[in-house]
């Protein structure tokens, strides 16, 4: 069973029905012991990091958050998808500077501020080519280059490291990023037709 956290932030009738769909168990929860005793771990999110990680901090008086840190340094697959994926980074600076779950070396920044072409829109937003960098079974289903759905005003930096595809917006966009057991995706899977499928497809054969 894969257990979603549950923290207020998000519609996330989307991804269940996605999950749902590639029979793969889910349970939306904010519960200590159903997380420890699942099997992997989805850490949602839309909106903005500070309101996200403020949130994740108050909830359940600060357990929620310290029982994800410490499930994912236990070796427990874990995914961010989305602004989850952010809070897996060490700090963001949008609106301010923030701390994040420090699960992914590297900091959340703002894409405008890194444009050369200016006429390029932000937020980064619609269908946006996977350029796979690193062989990994989450790609298993997938092929090179197929597009994914992209909704984002920040981005990842400073993450070279850990970054295992990635797409071109005039700046390389970290789109997927992986530390040992802990995964982000920053395009929405569940958006993403039939390759979103297919990534949480891998991600099930990765539990």
């Amino acid at each position: 069973m894969v257990a979603i956290i549950d923290y207020g932030v998000g519609n996330l009738f989307s991804l269940m029905s996605s999950l749902n769909y590639t029979d793969i168990d889910n349970k939306l929860t904010d519960d200590e012991n159903v997380i420890k005793n699942a099997d992997a771990i989805i850490l949602p999110g839309v909106g903005a990091f500070r309101d996200a990680i403020d949130k994740l901090e108050k909830k359940n008086d600060g357990v929620l958050k310290h029982t994800i840190i410490e499930e994912a340094k236990k070796g427990k697959l874990i995914l961010g998808i989305c602004l989850g994926m952010q809070m897996f980074f060490d700090k963001s600076y949008e609106y301010g500077e923030y701390n994040g779950l420090g699960l992914i070396k590297g900091s959340i920044c703002p894409i405008d501020k890194d444009l050369t072409n200016k006429d390029l829109k932000v937020p980064h937003m619609g269908w946006n080519n996977l350029n796979i960098k690193k062989e990994d079974k989450i790609f298993k289903y997938i092929n090179n280059m197929e597009y994914v759905y992209f909704v984002h005003s920040y981005y990842g930096k400073y993450c070279d490291e850990s970054i295992i595809a990635d797409s071109e917006y005039d700046v390389r966009i970290p789109a997927v990023v992986k530390n040992d057991n802990v995964y982000g995706i920053q395009f929405h899977p569940e958006k993403s037709g039939n390759t979103g499928l297919n990534i949480l497809r891998g991600f099930k054969d990765l539990i």
